[in-house]
């Protein structure tokens, strides 16, 4: 009996983390994109060859992730979800322990920007985690499906379905729920605040430089401003160029103080505002910063007075209210 009760309670923990775990990601792959970026880098696992493939193998992960936890609440397929649940834990474990003993990606992302923890803290967890599904490995005889029938199947293939929607409409439009500091309501002068324990600000790195001053002060404290981010240009989507050049008039013309921001060098910058007759000037700022500010590449974000008030990826700028 004890037995039984304890492979129903780590079923149920290692279920709800993984599909909250996975969720918090699905709602915004391109964040765990970036963290694979990480970690495939010279610096860390020296694994450049794979940062093409950052993005399918984020997606891939994330959508495996929220549906082994899904199977495993249903208890549909038990032996193969179990195990594949074995495996992503040590994936995990391994991730985790090689980030907190070589300090190295000190944010894993493992529940995206939702909840922060340190490296030691998401190791230990992950731990916790491993003993849990060992539990399960060792107990795949009492792990039955919730549903008799189809049903398990049918809602495995269902949550699927949905899940892969979701990555398509948050890939091609903006994430679903945003955790940053740059969520749409987010006052950016406020988030520069050093908080009361003398942690980093959640807004920080945040500069709009021209070639001779930091002009972030000025056009926070603007009534209309309009920021076309475009974090590498030389990665932007080409028909995004034209959209922002449409929107950009529409803007200037509705009193907007209109700005191009991005990490990318001069002549780079200079080659497409010739090229496509952009009628604004750029400013710098840090590729992590704009990657964080907007998953989007080009993307706007409109502020008020230091406000974000509204937020759309190139594909969506005729939404604008301006």
């Amino acid at each position: 009996m004890f037995t039984k009760i304890a492979v129903q309670i780590s079923r149920l923990l290692v279920g709800v983390l993984f599909v909250f775990s996975g969720f918090v990601k699905l709602v915004d792959p391109i964040g765990s994109q970036y963290k694979f970026e990480e970690y495939f880098s010279v610096d860390v696992l020296n694994l450049e060859f794979l940062i093409p493939y950052a993005l399918p193998f984020a997606v891939v992960l994330i959508v495996a992730e929220i549906l082994l936890g899904v199977m495993v609440l249903i208890g549909y397929k038990s032996k193969f979800t179990v195990f594949s649940l074995g495996l992503l834990t040590v994936l995990f474990l391994f991730l985790t322990w090689y980030s907190a003993y070589y300090n190295k990606v000190t944010d894993c992302g493992c529940f995206g920007d939702a909840i922060k923890l340190s490296t030691w803290q998401t190791f230990y967890k992950n731990i916790i985690l491993l003993v849990l599904v060992l539990i399960l490995i060792f107990n795949i005889k009492h792990i039955k499906p919730v549903f008799s029938g189809k049903i398990p199947k049918i809602i495995t293939f269902l949550s699927l379905a949905v899940f892969l929607f979701i990555v398509q409409h948050v890939l091609t439009h903006l994430p679903l729920i945003d955790f940053r500091a740059y969520a749409i309501g987010k006052n950016l002068p406020a988030g520069m605040q050093y908080p009361a324990d003398g942690s980093i600000p959640p807004v920080h790195d945040f500069m709009l430089e021209d070639q001779q001053q930091d002009l972030a002060p000025i056009l926070l404290a603007k009534e209309k401003v309009a920021l076309i981010i475009m974090y590498d240009i030389n990665k932007s989507d080409k028909n995004g160029f034209v959209a922002v050049k449409d929107f950009s008039e529409k803007a200037l013309k509705a009193g907007y103080t209109v700005y191009g921001v991005s990490a990318s060098f001069f002549d780079d910058i200079q080659k497409v505002t010739e090229t496509y007759n952009l009628p604004f000037e750029f400013l710098f700022c840090d590729a992590t910063t704009l990657k964080t500010m907007i998953r989007a590449n080009p993307g706007v974000v409109i502020l008020e007075k230091g406000t974000v008030t509204q937020k759309k990826n190139f594909v969506d700028l005729a939404e604008i209210t301006l």
